[in-house]
């Protein structure tokens, strides 16, 4: 599978998104929201009352993200994703609503993987470790809903050159799996080339 870099932008159609392929590099461009599972939980409390959304999520990107406060100059701290399975619970509803896009870390369920399928969404991965890297590329941070949640709470930002890698497509391949399969065939063909030179000396 080649692996490309791609420049896309916010909000997201369908036909970018089916390009999209999984083992892509983005760089991400335009808006992203900001919500952690408390977040999530209210909006998906919200749904399940039938009342509107603080925001409209439709073509939208959330980031699992809790931004560390702005130093001097800087319009937000390091901003390292969290992990993804702690939002599990409520994101089929927030994808059947028109949500495209997730950035996080770590595996998701089959749950959530048949509903990106359904929906036609994509789950990207931020660079765990790269914190403070990630934070140079985001410009500006606006508080949207429950500030009582802090850095948690649900923010508007926007990004220019983003950089994330498409982990699951919206065909449901995983990279997570076929990583690990290309690893361990690779891993079947080191061995027995070690092998053989051990047996020349």
């Amino acid at each position: 599978m080649d692996c490309q870099i791609k420049k896309i932008h916010t909000p997201l159609t369908d036909g970018v998104i089916e390009n999209l392929k999984s083992g892509d590099t983005v760089l991400i461009s335009g808006t992203v929201f900001t919500a952690r599972d408390a977040a999530h939980k209210r909006l998906f409390q919200l749904l399940k009352e039938g009342k509107e959304l603080p925001v409209n999520l439709k073509g939208q990107i959330i980031y699992y993200v809790g931004p560390a406060p702005a130093s001097p100059g800087h319009v937000c701290g390091s901003a390292g994703p969290t992990s993804s399975y702690r939002m599990d619970a409520y994101t089929p509803a927030l994808l059947d609503i028109g949500l495209k896009g997730m950035i996080g870390k770590g595996l998701r369920t089959q749950a959530v993987i048949d509903s990106m399928k359904k929906n036609t969404c994509v789950y990207f991965a931020a660079t765990g470790g790269a914190a403070a890297l990630i934070a140079k590329s985001i410009q500006s941070v606006e508080m949207i809903a429950y500030d009582d949640l802090g850095t948690e709470a649900l923010q508007k930002m926007t990004v220019v050159d983003f950089p994330a890698t498409v982990v699951i497509d919206a065909a449901g391949n995983n990279l997570y799996e076929t990583g690990t399969i290309k690893y361990r065939k690779n891993e079947r063909q080191r061995v027995p080339a070690e092998d053989e030179r051990q047996a020349e000396r």
